[in-house]
């Protein structure tokens, strides 16, 4: 395990899109929290006590804990963060000032992905931003003068919104990464109780254009919703997109750990009231073959795509045996394209990933019994 994450759930707002584990910071709440966290990274770092790669911070909104809270955060971690290559926190543009930015600076933050989402104003008021478009500027403005690596997230296809004005911003900033999303209405989500409907079609546009504004200013697209000038991908969230292994600390987190006799573990942590009493994570248990379906399923998202040789290797399946029929077909109709037992998604197919990626899965012709 060379990369772990950490999700800190505390929010200053809760927006009506969100579906991720957040809260409201209240009386003691925090304190227990960072208790409870240096308890459980202790445990996780008994098992792996190796030099981390990568480690990311994410929520909620990390950077909303005070100044001694990130302190104690920080110490909750026995593992030596400035020793790390990546070390990637997420901040939302109302919660950073200099003093704020030299801190996490000082305590071996070295990259910051900002949830932007837009800069109209009108947009940011209907997804229940804390921030307006001058505090989007200014945080983005700060943190490169800081020195650094700075992402932003945007949001495209939403109602109202100029996605091409959004999009050229972003690219006049000198940012160094964009991660460009459509937004998802997820059940129990108060977009979702309020009828909230997205234009597909408008969606695939504001991608076409993110592609050609980012593009012309020196941007490579590497993953279907990441763009970064070279040098700036994030290093954290290809191992998500490779298949490999990560740790995971606090409420919600999710880890994947090799396991002998299968191939891997998902664990899934539980919330934060039973996170707090110390209840273990649920483990979901991954086989060769489900890993394989996993691996292609990510991998195909990389412009890299994905060695099949590789996940062979991984899993001691035969796999391009069943696959290489239909990946033949796929790339006649240039859907697909294949470099010995690498293939990747052609620009005619990101727009039907999910049927591809269901074609390939018929093509192992998986069963519970392999």
């Amino acid at each position: 395990m060379r990369s772990l994450y950490v999700h800190v759930p505390f929010c200053p707002t809760l927006c009506p899109y969100c579906d991720f584990h957040v809260v409201r910071r209240q009386g003691g709440v925090v304190e227990a929290y960072l208790e409870r966290l240096a308890e459980e990274a202790a445990a996780l770092y008994e098992r792996f006590p190796g030099p981390l790669e990568t480690l990311y911070f994410g929520g909620g909104t990390p950077s909303f804990l005070r100044n001694r809270e990130l302190e104690h955060l920080f110490r909750a971690l026995p593992w030596d963060v400035h020793s790390i290559h990546e070390v990637t926190m997420e901040a939302n543009p109302g919660t950073l000032n200099p003093e704020r930015l030299e801190l996490l600076k000082d305590l071996g933050v070295n990259r910051l992905s900002l949830g932007v989402q837009s800069f109209q104003d009108g947009v940011l008021e209907s997804l229940g931003r804390a921030h307006g478009r001058k505090g989007a500027l200014r945080a983005v403005e700060m943190s490169l003068e800081a020195g650094f690596r700075t992402s932003i997230d945007l949001i495209l296809g939403l109602p109202g919104q100029n996605f091409a004005a959004d999009l050229r911003e972003a690219a006049a900033l000198g940012v160094g990464h964009v991660s460009a999303y459509t937004l998802q209405i997820e059940p129990g989500t108060p977009f979702a109780a309020r009828g909230v409907r997205l234009d597909e079609d408008l969606e695939a546009a504001a991608f076409d254009m993110a592609e050609q504004v980012l593009g012309a200013v020196g941007f490579v697209r590497y993953e279907v919703s990441n763009f970064a000038r070279p040098g700036q991908e994030s290093k954290h969230n290809q191992v998500y997109w490779r298949a490999g292994f990560w740790g995971a600390l606090g409420p919600a987190a999710v880890g994947h750990y090799p396991k002998d006799e299968v191939y891997s573990v998902r664990a899934t942590n539980p919330p934060l009231p039973r996170w707090r009493a110390g209840e273990a994570p649920s483990l979901e248990v991954i086989t060769p073959l489900e890993h394989a379906r996993e691996a292609l399923m990510l991998g195909l998202r990389l412009c890299e795509g994905v060695d099949v040789n590789e996940i062979e290797q991984r899993t001691g399946l035969e796999l391009w045996e069943r696959l290489e029929a239909v990946v033949r077909e796929l790339e006649g109709q240039e859907l697909l394209w294949a470099r010995g037992k690498r293939i990747g998604t052609a620009r005619a197919g990101v727009a039907i990933l999910h049927r591809i990626i269901l074609r390939l899965w018929e093509a192992l012709e998986l069963t519970k019994t392999e």
